[in-house]
């Protein structure tokens, strides 16, 4: 069972997503060749991020590394990155049987109309299984690390839920869709409480300016694409030792810097083909719900964020939060984590969030800074069981993308570790165990129960 589930996983996203999307739409009554359209546009798609994630990482990498080394930011804890992470996951006892596991709660939950959200984006299950594995090696008990997933699996898909309308408003042709990914719900607290925080400050609803605000407002300056430039740049400069050194290196800075451009103009045409290759299998389904359950009975698809992190402020705020962030973790007293390979995730802590922000560009800023500082002291708590995890999977599996490099006591990654779903679950578990277990069952019970009144409310 484990082989085989290692096979699936192993085959990657952008293959997994076209062969779900081909079957899903036969199975819902598209012809053949629109439903392997669909799924190969998607694939395509996920191939796309994929190589524009890896030019990000790979661009910033050398500079980073020179930072590193020029201003002496070495911290304890090694950046894996959430490709890493999703390895460790996916490797270990949890992540063998996490997607039937995961599925099996979600067909029980569609049944008893606990959630109205059919979880497919079966990739991102990593996360269920990262919070699992930290669980299952910390208590040495393989039934805490299944319990602690199933908490998570259960938690997000409700918020998934919960936050659907707004999600499914804010953002254009996503009808039918729902983000079950706990990464990107679990900022939406953040996004809530901040939010309402900034609200109560006087004048500060003046300052409500969305991406297309900036544009009119500062032209150029206000582009994605001219801001990915000007950041690349900057960063191509503070990774030379002096003025010399930066009148040498200006072909590298300039290059650095377009690279950065491109990566913020070839995202949003990217996740516009998921988008494209997303929409029949969509339509169909709401005709064939409407159809069998004669407008009693809504469903939503559960996807991958990948499909909004092309929106403007998303990528303004992300690559805006990367100096930042890279500066406060080494300021920050007790943080021992810095975030290199992880910048590449960045992206998809806003997808939930800005329905809530409404796309106000400094608003969503400052939720994702408070949410990040957090973050960072949450992966630090969390690295020591990490990185129990990781030796165990290399240990086994000799994956050198798994090993934790010398001179680094311990590893981990900025996603899903500095969630608030899996720093509370775990420490709930953790620290309080049959009394948290008890805890962790109420709050999941509540929430569904919420939600079953919400998805049976009468029209």
């Amino acid at each position: 069972m484990q082989e085989v589930f290692s096979y699936i996983i192993g085959l990657g996203a952008a293959v997994m997503m076209p062969v779900i999307f081909t079957l899903l739409g036969v199975c819902i009554g598209i012809k053949v060749s629109k439903a392997l359209k669909s799924g190969l546009l998607v694939g395509v798609g996920f191939v796309g991020l994929s190589v524009v994630t890896q030019l990000l990482t790979s661009s910033l990498g050398p500079s980073l590394n020179k930072m590193v080394e020029i201003y002496d930011l070495n911290l304890q804890v090694f950046d894996m990155g959430w490709p890493s992470a999703a390895s460790v996951a996916y490797n270990t006892a949890v992540g063998a049987f996490i997607i039937p596991v995961c599925l099996g709660v979600n067909l029980l939950m569609v049944l008893t109309r606990t959630t109205k959200t059919v979880n497919i984006d079966l990739w991102n299950y990593w996360h269920f299984a990262f919070i699992g594995a930290i669980v299952y090696f910390a208590s040495g008990s393989l039934l805490w690390g299944f319990f602690a997933a199933v908490i998570c699996y259960i938690i997000t898909l409700v918020m998934a839920d919960l936050t659907a309308h707004k999600f499914q408003k804010f953002y254009k042709d996503m009808d039918g869709i729902s983000i079950p990914q706990p990464f990107c719900q679990s900022f939406v607290p953040f996004a809530v409480v901040i939010g309402k925080a900034l609200d109560k400050i006087p004048g500060f609803d003046k300052l409500n300016i969305d991406a297309e605000g900036m544009k009119k407002k500062f032209g150029l300056l206000g582009e994605p694409l001219f801001l990915g430039v000007i950041i690349g740049c900057a960063i191509g400069c503070l990774a030379c030792k002096s003025w010399a050194d930066i009148v040498d290196s200006i072909p590298a800075i300039l290059g650095l810097g377009i690279k950065m451009g491109a990566v913020m103009e070839l995202i949003p045409r990217i996740t516009s083909l998921i988008i494209e290759g997303l929409r029949p299998n969509s339509e169909a389904t709401r005709e064939l719900i409407a159809k069998k359950f004669k407008g009693k009975r809504e469903l939503n698809i559960g996807m991958s964020p990948a499909l909004v992190i092309g929106h403007p402020t998303t990528l303004v705020v992300s690559l805006l939060l990367i100096p930042v962030i890279l500066f406060l973790s080494v300021v920050l007293p007790g943080n021992q984590f810095l975030p290199l390979a992880s910048l590449a995730g960045m992206f998809y802590l806003f997808p939930a969030v800005l329905p809530i922000t409404k796309g106000n560009v400094l608003k969503t800023f400052i939720i994702g800074l408070v949410a990040l500082i957090v973050g960072l002291y949450f992966v630090t708590s969390l690295a020591g069981f990490f990185t129990s995890a990781a030796q165990d999977v290399y240990n086994i599996t000799q994956d050198q993308a798994v090993k934790i490099p010398d001179g680094f006591s311990q590893g981990a990654a900025l996603d899903f570790a500095s969630s608030l779903f899996c720093w509370v679950i775990f420490q709930i578990t953790h620290n309080l165990q049959y009394i948290g277990a008890g805890i962790l069952v109420i709050i999941a019970a509540f929430m569904m129960y919420i939600n079953y009144k919400k998805i049976n409310r009468p029209s």
